[in-house]
């Protein structure tokens, strides 16, 4: 398992330690979950940049890149049973300028249209009759409308939107480690001891 940081700072890396189960453990345990699908969203949103300045922009990667980017995003926002997830007040603190409330709940409708959506996200279809000389039937012609890709703008905004979430939950895991060790800082050796043991291997 990969250790992220340990409070206090320590230049000696642990090769074990003992798992946490407190509420304030698995708490910490969410925030990270978290911080680690924002960092995720964020690199979505560089690799779309990346794409954009292609010549020829490959509309298989963008739709993957964006539609988990969205997922990703979104999974953030979920109540948990701890109450760890970001909220739309979280969103507001994050200093963007601009309508930031609506611009959060425009990516929730995006994702669920890609994801849970009851009409293919990519396109739109329609059925029709041919008809000969005569006017009668022919035969059934299907035709279809690309629905746009997702632009540069809307990718950057979001991009900045996420980075400032991700300095807001970095904070709040600096806050959250602290409290964890002072809790564990009181517990006795053969309390350490008796409890189960994890590998752990810097990042």
């Amino acid at each position: 398992m990969r250790c992220r940081g340990r409070v206090p700072a320590s230049t000696t890396t642990p090769s074990s330690a003992r798992r946490l189960t407190t509420p304030g453990a698995l708490g910490l345990a969410d925030l990270v979950g978290i911080f680690d699908d924002l960092q995720f969203t964020l690199e979505c949103c560089d690799r779309l940049m990346t794409e954009f300045a292609r010549p020829r922009v490959d509309d298989v990667v963008v739709e993957a890149l964006w539609v988990s980017a969205l997922n990703s995003y979104a999974r953030c926002f979920r109540t948990g049973d701890r109450g760890m997830g970001l909220t739309v007040a979280d969103v507001e603190a994050t200093g963007v300028p601009g309508e930031v409330a609506e611009w959060h709940a425009l990516l929730g409708r995006l994702r669920d249209f890609s994801l849970d959506g009851p009409v293919n996200p990519r396109e739109t279809y329609s059925v029709g009759v041919s008809q000969s000389p005569t006017g009668a039937a022919s035969g059934v012609v299907i035709t279809s409308a690309g629905r746009p890709l997702v632009d540069d703008v809307t990718v950057r905004q979001t991009g900045r939107l996420v980075f400032e979430l991700s300095r807001l939950v970095d904070e709040r895991i600096k806050e959250h480690q602290q409290k964890v060790f002072e809790a564990a800082a009181k517990l006795t050796p053969a309390q350490l001891a008796a409890l189960p043991a994890i590998e752990v291997a810097s990042q």
